[in-house]
């Protein structure tokens, strides 16, 4: 009996050693992947465009020459350093897809913008009180529960508040067709007064906003845009 005893918390030790490296190995694998993350890694490329769209058809595109920043709803034109950068980066690459590109004003089959988003929401939540409360006062809970309420009273559980804040900051590139424009200018319904996106691209990640990385994301969406070519 005390060998089969003996055995038996042997086998148990032995189990509780190995959950307990395996359980924290779990745990350095999720602590190290985020703390090694670099910079690059940490950084992603989202890229869509109208599947019934011929990118041959196209031959010229406008790109200003700033960039527009997009701030909680509302519009400006920027031109630092990184982000003129980034307008020859993505001229550059167009270019060399077979697209050429023409002076602000004049005609063109295509039109680019790149955008710099800067947004920063604060709102607020009602979160009401969990439901175990009434089971406290009403329910089987402290005291056995209080019975119909205070002589016909009732307690009041107001909400309580929360705040939190949203922000967000990235690169996004649109291309919307000038070529097939409504003809009319827009002048019979709102419909009619927006310009088909053909093509976006969204950068996101830490250190985007570099001119180190601008290259790099510049490259990496357009790797990921084969489709993006001029006829020859």
């Amino acid at each position: 009996m005390k060998t089969s005893k003996t055995i038996k918390q042997t086998q148990w030790g032995i189990w509780m050693a190995l959950l307990l490296t395996i359980g924290g190995g779990l745990t350095a694998c999720r602590d190290n992947a985020i703390d090694d993350l670099s910079t690059d890694d940490s950084q992603v490329f989202i890229t869509n465009y109208d599947r019934n769209v011929n990118f041959g058809q196209y031959r010229t595109f406008s790109l200003p020459d700033s960039v527009l920043v997009e701030s909680n709803n509302t519009y400006r034109g920027s031109l630092s350093t990184v982000e003129a950068r980034f307008i020859n980066q993505l001229a550059a690459a167009l270019t060399s897809r077979g697209f050429q590109r023409v002076a602000q004003g004049q005609t063109a089959d295509m039109g680019v913008a790149a955008i710099r988003v800067n947004n920063r929401y604060t709102g607020v939540t009602s979160v009401p009180y969990s439901p175990y409360y009434l089971d406290y006062w009403y329910g089987a809970g402290f005291y056995g529960g209080l019975g119909p309420g205070f002589g016909g009273f009732y307690p009041y559980y107001p909400n309580y508040y929360q705040f939190y804040q949203v922000s967000e900051q990235y690169w996004q590139v649109q291309v919307v067709d000038l070529r097939n424009r409504p003809a009319n200018g827009g002048n019979t319904g709102s419909d009619q007064n927006q310009l088909r996106v053909i093509y976006q691209a969204d950068i996101r990640g830490n250190g985007i906003f570099s001119e180190e990385s601008v290259d790099r994301a510049v490259n990496a969406i357009f790797e990921q845009s084969p489709y993006l070519q001029a006829a020859p």
